[in-house]
């Protein structure tokens, strides 16, 4: 243990005694690390938060929308629908799903709509949703202040709107908002509700848009060429497959698809999303980790070139150490301790900054603050590695020094 402390202590006073080459040495370890610690921590942060968004929407629903396909038109590929979802086939399947759970059907009204106060206007670029009365407690949204819309409000169609919080600060300030008038286009809608902040993922926000009874929406907002989205919750999560079963059977009949013939609609499962973004979110994981591996190479080919010219200079260093006493192990130690130092130190410099500018990252785009206790981890383990696989050389080369053309080194 004493010689070990003994090669440490040395370590930093050689360290000291090069002090700009072992920064420089250092500042290129940090950089492997910060980068590989940085993207792998906004990576975690992303994914954090996506997963919560999908968590929200609850472990037992699935979504029915459009089988979609993509054709070739003038060298380019699109996509397109096989058949839309019409309200009525909305309607019919809400009738005849007797599974326990609940069912909401909605559409995108618009995405370029004008919302007004007597005092305030939005850009063009708000979008309104035709939801009904089940369509909040299917998504996770929650309703702060105010209340939801009655399944007759929705059925007859009233003129009320809910909205989220950053379109409330907007038009409102800090004055009430429920029970105020809000035009959408040239109609009046009344604030009946505001929605709880949900932030931001990937630059998009549901804090801003709108949402109206569907019976409203629909003679304003012609649904023509528009697809409805059914949402499905069912009660327990173990029903799960079952009700996805019994939904794909009642809406082949509503589809009229005989037997044989392949679903022209797509069900998806909120557990299968969340699992689908973990798990491409996963490769950019892998990605991230190889170009932090090419970096830190360059970090070890950097430090072993140090570490051979400290060696050629400190060559009569080594034959004065041996000349007193010390063996070839001591030699190879000392110069195996400083590498390991030297990876140890930039390495906690880029970790520092890896969680800094990872978190930054990572909070820009919609995630959360997180420290990735397992790629820490990984980082030390990735410089001591370094601080070995760099020094080894250097350290062997350092105790095959023959003394005697050693003090005689000039």
């Amino acid at each position: 243990m004493k010689k070990l402390l003994d090669n440490i202590n040395i370590a930093f006073i050689a360290i000291r005694m090069n002090l700009l080459r072992a920064i420089l040495t250092m500042c290129i370890i940090a950089f492997g690390i910060m980068a590989l610690i940085g993207m792998l921590t906004a990576l975690e942060g992303l994914k954090s938060n996506l997963v919560s968004k999908f968590s929200d929407m609850g472990a037992n629903s699935f979504v029915i929308t459009p089988l979609y396909e993509t054709f070739i038109s003038g060298g380019h590929g699109r996509q397109r629908s096989a058949q839309l979802i019409e309200y009525r086939q909305a309607q019919r399947f809400r009738d005849h799903f007797k599974f326990s759970g609940n069912v909401s059907i909605s559409y995108d009204a618009t995405g370029s709509a004008i919302l007004k106060t007597p005092d305030e206007k939005t850009n063009p670029n708000i979008n309104v949703k035709a939801i009904d009365e089940n369509y909040l407690a299917a998504s996770g949204m929650q309703v702060k202040e105010g209340r939801n819309f009655t399944a007759i409000e929705t059925e007859y169609g009233n003129n009320l709107v809910i909205i989220g919080k950053a379109l409330r600060d907007q038009l409102f300030g800090n004055r009430e908002a429920l029970g105020q008038n809000i035009n959408i286009g040239s109609y009046r809608f009344r604030v009946v509700g505001v929605l709880e902040e949900k932030g931001s993922t990937m630059g998009m926000t549901l804090d801003k848009d709108a949402y109206i009874p569907v019976n409203a929406a629909r003679p304003i907002f012609p649904d023509n060429n528009k697809t409805y989205e059914i949402k499905v919750t069912v009660a327990h999560q173990g029903e799960l497959n079952m009700a996805v079963e019994e939904a794909t059977g009642i809406f082949r009949i509503i589809r009229r698809l005989n037997v044989g013939r392949e679903n022209d609609f797509t069900i998806t499962r909120s557990d299968s999303l969340a699992r689908s973004l973990s798990e491409n979110l996963s490769f950019l994981q892998v990605a991230a980790f190889v170009i932090g591996l090419m970096t830190l190479l360059g970090a070890v080919i950097g430090l072993m070139n140090i570490m051979l010219v400290s060696v050629t200079e400190r060559t009569k260093e080594i034959g004065t150490r041996k000349a007193i006493g010390a063996t070839t192990a001591d030699i190879r130690n000392q110069f195996l301790m400083e590498a390991i130092v030297i990876g140890q130190v930039g390495g906690l410099a880029g970790i520092g900054m890896g969680l800094l500018l990872g978190n930054f990252v990572s909070m820009a785009i919609g995630g959360s603050f997180i420290v990735p206790w397992v790629w820490v981890i990984t980082g030390f383990l990735l410089c001591f590695v370094v601080g070995i696989t760099a020094g080894l050389l250097p350290a062997l080369k350092a105790a095959r020094e023959n003394p005697i053309e050693a003090l005689r080194y000039e």
